[in-house]
């Protein structure tokens, strides 16, 4: 239970610094995507199901404050979480080259659903522009937050499993 009511808080904090903190910090005009980044780190440390949810709250989260399409950020949010999950496998502790990888990959993979849906579908053509102005500055910016906020995951992640694990002592046991 402690768990689920700190994640729910992650996801808060995180989407408040990512739609007050960040836009008032923009590089290139772009905001990076640390909700993003939360789905990512959860899915890959904990399996495909947290991904799933982390990701479906975090887009809820961008749906209710900021979609006119109601339900699209979820639904990305929630596949980008599973996705990520999969890889749950690979997971070691203190490495952050992999989860850096997943980021920018999912940043990637993301940004480019959006221009699909909302460029393509209304016939503005433009990729290379939009790529090189909006997409790549992006994806650099998300990754090289990366390093700092998967840190603060994991570390939360670490003290949560060492609680979890002394929780699971018989009290016989504990000091």
């Amino acid at each position: 239970m402690r768990r689920k009511i700190i994640t729910i808080i992650l996801i808060l904090v995180t989407f408040l610094l990512q739609s007050t903190l960040f836009p008032a910090l923009p590089i290139s005009y772009v905001t990076p995507n640390l909700l993003l980044i939360l789905t990512v780190s959860f899915g890959f440390m904990h399996g495909k199901r947290t991904g799933l949810w982390v990701g479906f709250f975090c887009g809820l989260c961008i749906d209710l404050f900021y979609s006119n399409l109601f339900g699209f950020y979820s639904l990305v949010y929630m596949y980008v979480g599973y996705l990520n999950g999969l890889l749950y496998k690979m997971f070691f502790d203190e490495d952050i080259k992999v989860p850096m990888i997943l980021v920018a990959v999912s940043d990637l993979g993301y940004n480019l659903i959006f221009y699909l849906i909302q460029f393509v579908f209304r016939m503005r053509f433009d990729f290379w522009t939009y790529f090189q102005h909006v997409i790549l500055p992006e994806v650099v910016y998300t990754v090289l937050l990366t390093i700092i906020f998967y840190r603060i995951y994991f570390i939360i992640n670490k003290k949560l499993a060492a609680d979890e694990l002394e929780g699971q002592q018989s009290p016989w046991l504990r000091k």
